[in-house]
């Protein structure tokens, strides 16, 4: 009898790219972010995974962390099937350019092919620019909290980011806003 011990791992191979596959294809558009940073691009794909095995955390996570209403990422994620990620770098944008969310996943929908680096410029969001860093930052930290284990939302969001769920992308409130009007209701 031949030795086959290259079966292992070329069926192994050929099962995660029949995998990567099918999720690609369980998404309305796909999912391929172009960001325009690889980093970026490289976290989203992973919130897929995530929002796969807690949706309820993910939908906590971008309520929480971009004041987005809470049906409105249920029917695009489950309803609609759109890319998890793609409902979170939407309301991102949206967060970071102080729109409402819907506004921005209309524009995705419409104009997708071109990729998130582009739609993102479109609204004022320039490579290199403090508000790109901020929203690649705001990634950053949400891939920690959904990396280490159990996401928050079995035991609730974390406090420290709270929004309304009126569906606007603005920032949060800053420590020394309280109290003069800007940062009233967002804590």
């Amino acid at each position: 009898m031949r030795n086959h011990r290259w079966f292992i791992p070329v069926l192994a191979l050929w099962l995660g790219l029949s995998a990567a596959a099918a999720a690609q294809e369980h998404y309305a558009f796909g999912f391929s972010p172009r960001s325009g940073d690889a980093w970026v691009d490289a976290r989203l794909g992973d919130l897929n995974v995530f929002a796969r095995g807690d949706l309820d955390g993910f939908v906590d996570e971008v309520v929480v962390s971009f004041g987005a209403p809470r049906y409105l990422v249920r029917e695009y994620v489950v309803d609609r099937r759109w890319a998890p990620a793609d409902v979170y770098y939407a309301c991102a944008i949206a967060h970071y350019t102080r729109r409402p969310c819907i506004e921005v996943i209309r524009i995705w929908e419409t104009d997708h092919g071109h990729g998130w680096g582009v739609v993102a410029q479109r609204l004022g969001i320039k490579p290199g620019s403090p508000e790109f860093h901020a929203l690649k930052g705001h990634v950053g930290k949400s891939h920690g909290r959904w990396q280490g284990g159990p996401p928050h939302g079995r035991g609730g969001p974390p406090a420290k980011a709270a929004g309304p769920e009126r569906g606007h992308g603005g920032p949060p409130a800053h420590a020394g806003d309280k109290g003069k009007g800007k940062g009233k209701g967002r804590d």
